[in-house]
């Protein structure tokens, strides 16, 4: 993936409360484990490296299924990017599945 592409796609991912920024990382939480492969690959296209994938929590959606939500941590410190700054002005500090909101 090119540069411009994964910035405009974790752009996106800010928006949608799915990645927010916690101190100098990026942390990502997703439903779907496919997803975290396409968050790696933009972190990567981007000069970042992933630092772990967990399962935090498991969330029921309807009444009779369970899904695993998934936590990427991940290290951007290149200085040309601006994705900090976008997520000062647009960005969240909770994810849509925080349950503390």
């Amino acid at each position: 993936m090119l540069p411009p592409q994964a910035e405009k796609k974790m752009r996106c991912w800010i928006r949608s409360r799915h990645l927010i920024c916690s101190g100098n990382f990026f942390i990502f939480e997703t439903l779907e484990y496919t997803t975290i492969d396409r968050f790696t690959e933009c972190v990567r296209s981007l000069g970042g490296t992933l630092i772990s994938v967990e399962p935090v929590n498991k969330i029921w959606m309807g009444s009779h299924r369970q899904v695993i939500l998934h936590q990427a941590k991940a290290s951007l410190h290149t200085p040309h990017h601006d994705l900090k700054q976008y997520w000062i002005k647009y960005g969240s500090f909770y994810t849509r599945f925080d349950e503390r909101v």
